[in-house]
């Protein structure tokens, strides 16, 4: 149980154990345990401390795995089939690993969960929130009409019409893709800074409220909380600004 009025803002809300080791992420989970927030295992941690640990912290609160799996079909078919088996809450891939890839991950969902298994939304990485016009010209050697933005919306239309139950995108897109694709499609949005919080290695980055407003679904938030002298206080801040701007 919550021991907040914002039970509606934690079940919207992933904290990032962006930690080294199990025993960080254990302690700050049990911290943050009475507020209900979602936890987020990414590739630090995944890879220091392997599955055990996903399957513990999924049976204790919903879990996003955010492992941006990017594969051939079948490899990334076996990850979703494994990430079931886990208990996560949410699973992620790259829209840029094509349609095939897409729908065969989708279609590994389903049988998991038809053969008793879990059942993770799946939703699609569209632009990471670290890059920006200059860097997607980099990558690609070509201009991108209308920038990150015009790529991330573009890829979200492709998620959708894949099966994929949603996608992470920068909150500056999540307007423009709540439009594109309904009120039923998750845009769960990582580069969330309190107001005047230093932005770090993020470039696209928005208030909670502000991404709310916009029309994302779901919050991750790293630094800003895992780094701060009292989590609990700076999570229970976030989902108060979170409330008010809901």
């Amino acid at each position: 149980m919550s021991d907040t009025g914002n039970a509606g803002a934690a079940e919207r809300l992933f904290v990032a154990l962006d930690l080294p080791a199990a025993a960080e992420a254990r302690d700050l989970a049990a911290r943050l345990a009475p507020l209900g927030v979602g936890l987020k295992v990414g590739l630090e941690l995944f890879t220091a401390e392997g599955p055990a640990l996903v399957r513990e912290l999924a049976a204790a609160a919903p879990l996003f795995l955010d492992l941006k799996y990017h594969d051939i079909p079948e490899t990334v078919a076996r990850a979703v089939r494994a990430a079931a088996r886990l208990g996560a809450a949410v699973a992620n891939l790259h829209v840029a690993g094509g349609e095939a890839m897409v729908r065969r991950a989708v279609a590994a969902r389903d049988e998991a969960a038809a053969a008793g298994g879990g059942a993770p939304a799946l939703i699609g990485v569209t632009v990471l929130t670290s890059l920006e016009g200059d860097d997607l010209r980099g990558v690609w050697g070509t201009d991108l009409a209308g920038g990150a933005s015009e790529h991330a919306r573009r890829l979200a239309g492709l998620a959708r019409a894949w099966g994929l139950d949603g996608v992470v995108a920068s909150a500056r897109e999540a307007a423009a893709i709540r439009s594109d694709c309904g009120p039923g499609f998750l845009i769960v949005t990582p580069g969330i800074r309190p107001a005047g919080a230093a932005p770090g290695d993020q470039k696209r980055v928005l208030t909670p409220a502000a991404a709310l407003r916009a029309g994302a679904s779901h919050l991750v938030v790293g630094r800003p909380v895992t780094r701060a002298a009292d989590p609990l206080s700076a999570c229970r801040d976030m989902l108060a600004e979170m409330a008010a701007g809901a």
